[in-house]
């Protein structure tokens, strides 16, 4: 069984945003090898997330809109706040969001359905954090 282990290093300008990294998932998976096997792309950060869906710009920002609606910014309303960070609610939104996403991966490619891609959510940005790519198969 081969093994691959990368590192994607994401600095985001806003404080909130989706992030398309599906084409550096497939180059991972590339320098891997592997034909058959599964990937795991997990956010390596607690206000941060990684999930698959559609790439369509409207659906990205439905998707913060909501995440807004759910757990507004407030910089006093979240107990989290009280240990002197502003970030209670990056917390809530990568909990909503999840951590990771797994892909099979078939005949050397990440087998998807329809649409489907990779995302990084931001939702306590402007600095630089961490995305683990673990490639393991065949």
């Amino acid at each position: 069984m081969k093994s691959h282990t990368a590192y994607l290093w994401i600095n985001t300008d806003k404080r909130y945003e989706i992030v398309h990294i599906t084409n550096q998932v497939e180059e991972e998976l590339k320098k891997s090898g592997v034909k058959e096997g599964l990937c795991l792309v997990n956010a390596m950060h607690i206000t941060a997330s990684v999930f698959i869906n559609d790439n369509e710009s409207g659906l990205h920002k439905d998707y913060l809109k909501w995440l807004e609606e759910l757990a507004p910014f407030s910089k006093d309303g979240y107990n989290h706040n009280l240990t002197g960070e502003d970030n209670g609610d990056a917390h809530l939104k990568r909990t909503i969001m999840g951590r990771e996403v797994v892909v099979a991966i078939t005949n050397g490619k990440l087998d998807f359905g329809p649409w489907e891609r990779i995302f990084y959510g931001e939702f306590d940005g402007r600095r630089r954090k961490r995305i683990l790519i673990k490639i393991i198969g065949e």
